[in-house]
């Protein structure tokens, strides 16, 4: 033990007297004092590391400043892009309007006669039995019961069932309890057109009690043939196909309906039209 200590401390002594040496040299050619030269030694691996943690501390600071103004950059954007959506969707809206205005105008240049109340949609009910909507006007718009409710280019959207101050119920088309006399427009076949019915999930009226011997094209359009509750003329849909009924003796179509009632927002309600044309009794 005592001799590896001793082996030690000459190695120490040794690497002393050599680094000794070398700054003695080192004096000599540099013209600096040998404590100069010590102190340097010592200092500049010092500053080194020095530098390098202010360097590191610099480039934290700059990448927490860049990323606050990243961060804040993004929020500005985030809200441009919901500012420019919220525009978009506001513009969407104002066309849609325009576009039943139009509608409504060019309706009203061909009947001159109806007067309409319009109201938009607050509530569904929809299931198995019923197909129902709330409109957020009523009475007090001049609304009630068994008023036909219609879009802005005359389709038939269905019937008010009820009515309140501020409020109405319409049961449409595609209810299976409303039936509506109608008519195909190219060749003049009557029949009772209803709801209820459903192919490849896609909503479809049934025109029932057609004659045998009525030729029935896809594409034909039917309106309403008038009565004391529905104008003549209020268009329904287009035939789709067309068979023999249960019976065999009578014919029936189906039809898809005029109004897209499923995206609807807006319904005109019919309170007053003409009657001076011949009308039928629903």
């Amino acid at each position: 033990m005592r001799k590896l200590f001793s082996t030690r401390v000459k190695v120490i002594l040794v690497l002393a007297i050599l680094l000794t040496a070398g700054l003695a040299v080192l004096s000599s050619v540099t013209g600096q004092s040998l404590p100069g030269l010590v102190v340097q030694s010592v200092i500049t691996p010092l500053r080194s590391a020095v530098n390098s943690l202010t360097d590191q501390a610099e480039q934290y600071y700059n990448y927490m400043f860049q990323y606050e103004a990243l961060a804040a950059e993004n929020e500005a954007l985030r809200e441009q892009i919901a500012q420019m959506e919220d525009d978009a969707r506001q513009a969407d809206s104002i066309s849609r309007e325009n576009a039943r205005l139009r509608e409504l105008l060019a309706l009203k240049s061909v009947h001159e006669d109806y007067k309409m109340v319009d109201a938009y949609i607050i509530s569904w009910s929809s299931n198995d039995w019923t197909n129902t909507f709330t409109i957020n006007r009523g009475t007090d718009a001049g609304i009630n019961e068994d008023m036909v409710a219609i879009t802005a280019n005359g389709e038939v959207v269905g019937l008010v069932t009820e009515a309140g101050p501020n409020y109405a119920v319409v049961k449409t088309v595609l209810d299976s309890t409303l039936e509506i006399s109608a008519t195909i427009v190219s060749s003049g076949y009557k029949g009772m057109v209803s709801g209820g019915y459903t192919s490849n999930q896609e909503d479809l009226l049934r025109m029932d009690y057609l004659p045998s011997s009525a030729r029935i094209k896809n594409g034909d359009q039917v309106v309403t043939a008038g009565s004391t509750v529905y104008p003549r003329g209020l268009i329904l849909g287009k035939i789709v196909d067309a068979d023999f009924d249960d019976t065999g003796v009578a014919k029936f179509a189906m039809l898809v309906p005029a109004a897209e009632i499923d995206s609807m927002e807006q319904v005109f309600i019919l309170t007053d039209y003409s009657t001076d044309a011949p009308q039928t009794t629903e």
